[in-house]
């Protein structure tokens, strides 16, 4: 196991000093035009120095979202990767949200290239999809304990059509989602964590009553919670409060459009950042 402090206390560190709001990096094409952006490697490449220049070292965590990165090919990728490092510099948890989730060998392969020491595309955590079972996300989860990072799996998705299988009931009597809450779970019994462990899922913070009408008790995983949804998504800080109770120490909201819109002036990032923590209020 590694010697660096684990992810999850890493992420709880941030939080208390930044506010628990994470940003994400979503350079999808209508922001590169209004930010005069070309289209391109270099666009998201700049891009992305512009939110690490504004909001590197003063936010609770940044989230690269991987595809509007990958749609430019090796250039994107690269850019990812740039971002990523520029992470570690300043201090700044870094989520890749690349919601990999496969099996066997090829789960390895993404272990390696996210989770594992030396690899470019390593952050501090990355997204992960359960839905081949989450026994299939084992090499993954193993690697982030292995090298200090962390995981957050996919559990209650805000999308509509993502209850049809997440709140899906089994023969004991469990949801699909509610499992693998249970099932990561003991992950994070495994770090050597102050605050928080490692491990965490992702529950959008639209998802209403969903926690209570599928018996999900957050407190028992011990680990963070990501919630997208926040600010232009419609949560704010009333329903934050109402779907997460209890667990709402732990919990992560994440928003994208509600900062990056005040882009691309520097001044007006920061400012966005600390209006949408103060909103949700997360300021002390």
């Amino acid at each position: 196991m590694s010697a660096v402090m684990p992810f999850g206390d890493r992420l709880a560190a941030s939080m208390a000093a930044h506010g628990p709001v994470c940003v994400g990096i979503d350079p999808h094409p209508g922001l590169l035009d209004a930010w005069g952006l070309e289209r391109s490697p270099t666009g998201v490449l700049r891009f992305s120095q512009i939110v690490l220049e504004a909001l590197g070292g003063c936010v609770g965590a940044l989230k690269p979202q991987a595809a509007f990165f990958e749609e430019y090919g090796s250039g994107g990728v690269s850019a990812l990767e740039s971002l990523v490092s520029v992470c570690r510099e300043v201090g700044t948890p870094c989520i890749v949200d690349a919601k990999r989730g496969d099996i066997g060998s090829t789960m390895s392969g993404y272990a390696r290239a996210y989770l594992t020491d030396g690899s470019p595309l390593a952050g501090d955590a990355v997204t992960l999809s359960p839905y081949l079972g989450l026994g299939s996300l084992t090499p993954a989860l193993e690697a982030a304990l292995d090298s200090g990072r962390g995981a957050f799996v996919l559990a209650l998705t805000s999308n509509p059509e993502g209850a049809a299988l997440q709140h899906s009931v089994g023969s004991d009597g469990r949801s699909v989602a509610a499992r693998i809450v249970d099932e990561l779970s003991p992950w994070n019994t495994k770090c050597d964590a102050t605050h928080m462990g490692s491990f965490g899922v992702v529950i959008g913070a639209t998802v209403g009553t969903a926690l209570d009408d599928l018996d999900i008790d957050l407190t028992t995983l011990a680990g963070p919670v990501l919630a997208p949804g926040v600010g232009a998504q419609g949560a704010g800080s009333e329903q934050v409060r109402a779907v997460f109770g209890a667990s709402l120490p732990q919990v992560l909201a994440s928003t994208s459009r509600a900062v990056l819109s005040a882009g691309p002036d520097a001044d007006s990032l920061r400012s966005a950042y600390v209006r949408t923590v103060r909103d949700l209020g997360f300021d002390g």
